[in-house]
């Protein structure tokens, strides 16, 4: 195989590659569009004056968290996140070993 056959194919390969990759980013931006389609329409008519001022509120005393305050609140929504993984971890775990068994 010479120089331009194998480039060519690399070229065709790198070709290939970007439109799967475009195919992927595409049905992720669909999903991700639905999804806020669907939040919209759940929400519809929920959003009262009372319930967009305290949401106001809370992002006002997010805003205006000293340092050490806001690394704390990070550190407290990080910690839980690591439990949430642990515990999707866990169940995947016993499914896994669940499976393996059969």
């Amino acid at each position: 195989m010479g120089i331009k056959a194998f480039f060519k194919k690399a070229f065709g390969d790198i070709k290939a590659s970007a439109k799967a990759q475009h195919e992927v980013d595409r049905a992720n931006f669909a999903a991700a569009k639905a999804e806020a389609k669907a939040n919209f329409e759940e929400n519809r008519g929920r959003n009262t004056y009372a319930k967009a001022k305290a949401d106001a509120k809370k992002t006002w005393d997010d805003a205006h968290m000293s340092p050490s305050e806001r690394a704390e609140k990070m550190r407290e929504e990080r910690e839980a996140e690591i439990a949430a993984a642990n515990e999707r971890k866990a169940a995947a775990e016993a499914r896994y070993e669940a499976a393996k068994k059969k």
